[in-house]
Parts: structure tokens; sequence; C-alpha cells
């Protein structure tokens, strides 16, 4: 049973005892599917059997594995009648190895009046912390409260779209979420999509018109869904991405949060790529202080993270003092640096449109915006990433919000529910650009 992508030499006995438990858990009680087909036989699964994963990853990305229904979604205040599943899918990793991933599918009860079939929305969710118990489903259910994305929720099943939030990888029994890192984020929302039809009950057809939206962590997420959706899931039937408060350079945002206030999220983000990269240096660096942020930081969620760890610089917790230039330097067993790890997640790099050959080739429009008082996002990067959108010929609108990194989420909502019903109505969008 893999626990997470890499060894922890000061946590053997955790990992042990926790390989040993999900693995009797599942002998015990193995959920009632055929995940082979991606088709349960009935959403049946108790909870604790959605966040145990498999003993060995095997289903396809976007099939289903289990599933249960969830009585009601507490966060999601002033939304419509619903009905809503939590769901374990087959995804991939970003080195293309079969993972289980978690998510919710909601669906309005009032039955769908629009052109064609119900659209889906393909939500990803904001920073939530790296702790277990900060996974989007628990919190939307009611298991646990620090997210802020209940109103985005609502007005979406307000506008009568089906809803596909995934948690993202590494949320599921002894794992660690692979915080900042693009593939992992890009294919998790997009098998969470395919999977939503896979679902009984949903009604959700597999020929809906699919919107990608997120901010922040989710910003970057939704817009690599984006970048992604042509090569990997070619079969969902995207027709536009939103994506806010965008961290699309990884060592601007480190510069950035570097010994500020929101220091915490750099932590993260260090043990998430240590996540997906597991031969690179990580353990070893690390002083005393440096491995009780990482046990905290693993517990914590959003408010926790911020709190533990405010104006503290990444040098205070390894051994030799090592700034973030000083370890973008060191090698791992293949040659390959921390900065080119952290590199490899840059957005708008290598994108362009259908048939231009670009790695990344996008085909509908994108929607991109921040608050013009954002102390996370550098504006200069946010710009940035706005050009080289612009430039490779990608549709692109971009739109302000007075407001900081958290408000200017909410100052957007409107706007983005407005502009995702255009694009499932089929108006064009010229950006501009």
């Amino acid at each position: 049973m893999v626990i997470s992508h890499r060894s922890r030499k000061p946590l053997p006995r955790r990992a042990a005892l926790l390989a040993a438990a999900g693995l009797l858990g599942g002998l015990l009680a193995a959920p009632a599917v055929t995940a082979a087909a991606g088709t349960p036989e009935a959403c049946s699964a108790a909870d604790a059997d959605i966040y145990r994963p498999p003993d060995r990853a095997t289903a396809a990305p976007g099939a289903v594995v289990a599933c249960r229904k969830v009585d009601s979604l507490p966060m999601v205040i002033g939304g419509p009648a619903l009905n809503a599943w939590k769901v374990q899918y087959g995804s991939t990793d970003g080195r293309g190895r079969p993972v289980s991933v978690v998510g919710t599918v909601v669906v309005p009860q009032k039955p769908w009046t629009g052109p064609g079939e119900r659209p889906l929305v393909a939500f990803v969710p904001g920073t939530l912390g790296i702790g277990g118990q900060c996974a989007f489903s628990r919190q939307l259910a009611g298991q646990y409260q620090d997210a802020y994305e209940g109103p985005n929720i609502a007005a979406l099943l307000n506008a009568g779209y089906a809803l596909a939030a995934t948690d993202g990888q590494g949320y599921m029994d002894g794992q660690v979420h692979p915080y900042a890192s693009g593939a992992e984020a890009g294919h998790a929302a997009l098998d969470m999509a395919r999977a939503a039809s896979r679902v009984p009950g949903t009604g959700v057809s597999p020929d809906a018109r699919v919107g990608i939206w997120g901010y922040s962590e989710g910003g970057s997420g939704s817009l690599w869904a984006a970048q992604l959706a042509r090569s990997y899931a070619p079969g969902l039937k995207v027709v536009g991405a939103a994506s806010g408060g965008i961290p699309a350079d990884l060592k601007q945002v480190a510069s950035n949060l570097d010994g500020q206030f929101f220091a915490g999220f750099l932590v993260d983000a260090f043990i998430g790529l240590s996540v997906t990269h597991p031969d690179m240096p990580f353990d070893d660096l690390l002083n005393d202080s440096g491995r009780k942020a990482v046990k905290d930081a693993e517990s914590l969620c959003a408010l926790g993270t911020v709190s533990r760890f405010p104006l503290a610089r990444i040098e205070q917790y390894t051994k030799d003092g090592l700034t973030l230039d000083r370890i973008y330097a060191l090698r791992g067993s293949d040659g390959t640096t921390w900065g080119d790890a952290v590199e490899a997640n840059k957005l708008g790099v290598g994108v362009g449109t259908p048939g231009s050959g670009a790695r990344y080739e996008i085909g509908f429009p994108v929607f991109q915006y921040r608050g013009l008082l954002d102390e996370v996002i550098p504006a200069q990067m946010a710009s940035a990433t706005r050009r080289a959108y612009c430039d490779a010929g990608i549709t692109t609108r971009w739109a302000p919000y007075v407001g900081d990194h958290l408000t200017g989420d909410a100052q957007a909502v409107g706007d983005v529910v407005h502009w995702l019903g255009d694009r499932f109505d089929g108006k064009a969008d010229t950006g501009n650009c």
C-alpha cells in the first residue's frame, strides 16, 4: 500500500501502522463496486471506505472505485435542494502512475430546462492545508470547517449546473497532499469530471459541456487542467476555464512568501513537491525545527497553517540555514535540481492553440482574474501569465477586482458563473488581450 510518494525516516512506525490498518480495513470492508468498468453497483460504501486507498491502485482515470450518498452539504449555504455523492475515483500522478482520489459530485434536484444536457463544472478548491481532515469533500459534508468557497458552490448550483469537485490527490488515509504540483492537480480535476457521469443516480451525461473553475491553489489546478485537457482527457467537452489568484510561477510566489505573513503556504509547497519528487533531498536537509514544522504542517488546515508559520523563513528549518536559492541548486539522484522541479510547475509555458504544435494546446477561452490588493500573488506574475496566454493566441479574458487574495475570490463569483453560463450557451468570447 502506498502511504505517500516518499518515505519519511522520522516516521516509520506511523507509516507502518497506517499501512497495516489500511490493508486490514480493505480486506474487511471492500466497497461494492466494479472498478474495472468504472461503474459501481450501488453507492453503498461506508464513509471510511471512501478515504481508504486501495492496496494497489489500478482503476482507470475517471473510473469510480467507491461512492456513497451524502445527506447534506452544510457548507453550501443558500444553495438549492440538491443530491450529493462522495466518490473515490481513479486518476494518475505526474509520472503517469495510477492513484486514487476523492471528490464530490453535486446535482440540483430541480430538472435542467436549458439546452442540451445539464452542464458540469469541474471545481478545484483553493488552499485548504494538507492535513487529512482538510479534504474538501469532508468540509463540504460538514465533517470539518475551514474552507471558504461555499458561496461559489451555491452560485453554480443555483444556476442549475452540476458540480464535480475534486479534493485533489493525497487526502486519503496516510497520504500527503502534493500541494502546488500542477500535473497532479490537473489530472485530479479532469478525472473527477469524467467520474461524475459514472456515479449512479447523478444523471450527469458523459456528453455534458464542461467548465473548469478554481482560485488560488485552485487557480493553478484549474489552469493546469485547462492546459492538460486536450491531451489527457480529450473526451471531455471543455468549453472554458476560469482561474483566479493563480500561483503561476512558484519561484516568484516563494520569494514573495518567505519571511512574510503567509509563509505557511511556502512550507506546504516544499512538502508537496517532496511528495512528487521523492528522489530529491528533503528529509536530510531538515533540522529539528524543520522536522517539527513538517509534522505540524501535515496536521493543519489553512487557518492553522497561517497561524503556525507567520514570518517564517525557509532557512530556519534546515541544518545549514539554506536559503531558497541554495535549495534550488541542490540535485537529486538523477541530476534534477530543486530549481528544475519548481520550474516544471510554471504555467503559461509551452501553451498554444489547436494545431500549433505546442505542448499544451487549448481550444477554448480562459478567464483569468485577481484582486488588485493581493498580498500572496505578485502583480507582475499575474500580468506575465496573462501575456503568455495572449501571445500564444489563446482567447483570454482578464478582470481585476478591488480586493486582497481572499476577498478577490468572493468578488468574482457572479462574473465567473455568468461567464461560464455564456460558454455553456455557446456564445463566443473574443477576450480582452
